[in-house]
């Protein structure tokens, strides 16, 4: 390829761990989240990680609470892309896992998230067996949905590679590469090179740093032309930042792309090359 393609940035807002007692700017309620995605879409972000919390402030997988949630955002910013979670450390009930993927058209999400195998988390498991891997993309693709493919292990590209191939995953793979957890692979460069060459040809993927990893692997998909995935779920704190919050990993995201030589994408080129309708 000839000089370096846009950069994607996806911000990741909420999660399932991060509280306000870790950082007073993580958004919880519908109606933070949805200021957050539109304020972190005005920053830079072409891409929307979506989790919600209930009124206690504890992940769910609630169908009124991602209505309250997407509605704001598909009025206020109908281009950006919307990507909902599917994890078990949510609910690792199978149907569960579905709710934000059956929601009525206008609030569809165009991405879901799906983690490519089991590992384990510091303080607990992520359960993803094979079979609720494949269905959870056979409803993606029933519902026009595009996975969004987490993978924390080398291992889970060749999930991937075998799961394209029984036709599950439409071209191009959209990969989000996540380092630093511990149980999973190290934030070294060399780690996130040895999956990027080992990803199918055309895939477009990112990378993610856990906790004090996040800049680094910003830096280093920057300059290694790949997107990033970047904010509050994986980094709720940051040091030497007292005032940390979404919208300045997406501005952080940005300034690294400028200083690595890139224009920042916006969420129309990234539908484009996600393979997805415009807005």
């Amino acid at each position: 390829m000839d000089g370096y393609q846009p950069m994607i940035i996806n911000v990741a807002l909420t999660g399932v761990v991060p509280s306000k007692r870790d950082n007073p700017s993580v958004p919880l309620t519908p109606a933070e989240i949805a200021d957050d995605a539109i304020a972190c879409a005005d920053a830079g972000a072409a891409v929307v990680h979506l989790h919600v919390r209930d009124e206690e402030g504890q992940p769910t997988h609630r169908c009124d609470l991602y209505e309250a949630t997407l509605g704001p955002i598909r009025e206020a910013r109908p281009e950006l892309i919307l990507c909902i979670t599917t994890s078990s450390r949510v609910d690792p009930d199978r149907a569960a896992r579905m709710i934000g993927l059956e929601l009525s058209p206008p609030l569809r999400p165009e991405l879901a998230s799906l983690t490519l195998g089991s590992f384990n988390f510091p303080g607990v498991p992520s359960v993803n067996p094979p079979g609720t891997i494949r269905a959870l993309l056979e409803r993606m693709g029933e519902l026009a949905i595009r996975p969004e493919l987490e993978v924390f292990e080398l291992g889970m590209v060749n999930t991937l590679h075998a799961l394209a191939a029984q036709g599950l995953i439409p071209d191009p793979p959209i990969v989000n590469i996540l380092l630093g957890s511990m149980g999973s692979l190290p934030a070294f460069v060399g780690d996130l090179a040895r999956v990027v060459e080992r990803l199918p040809a055309g895939a477009e993927w990112a990378a993610a740093g856990v906790g004090i990893y996040q800049q680094p692997m910003t830096i280093a998909a920057a300059i290694m032309n790949g997107n990033v995935r970047t904010g509050l779920e994986d980094c709720p704190t940051r040091k030497g930042k007292a005032e940390w919050s979404n919208v300045a990993a997406v501005q952080a995201a940005v300034a690294i792309a400028e200083l690595s030589g890139r224009r920042v994408a916006t969420a129309a080129e990234a539908r484009c090359r996600f393979g997805l309708s415009p807005a």
